[in-house]
């Protein structure tokens, strides 16, 4: 599933990114690499979806969101 579709309070794991290599690499080097786990702190209908990763919050845009592929975390 793409990240767009986690909901508040769900923690997923990242598998990949399906963008270009500058924003790729923007977002690997923000700690957003393959494996690690994503909790969705703040997701409304607009505007950007706040997402803690490695203990540091991150805001992602709408348009990215769909290109992030995710998981579900096992609890």
């Amino acid at each position: 599933m793409s990240l767009i579709e986690a909901k508040k309070g769900q923690c997923v794991i990242l598998e990949d990114i399906q963008y270009g290599h500058k924003v790729k690499k923007k977002l690997q080097d923000m700690g957003l690499t393959p494996g690690v786990r994503l909790c969705v702190v703040s997701s409304g209908m607009f505007g950007p979806m706040i997402v803690d990763v490695r203990g540091s919050r991150v805001a992602l845009g709408r348009g990215i969101l769909g290109k992030i592929t995710v998981r579900n975390a096992e609890a």
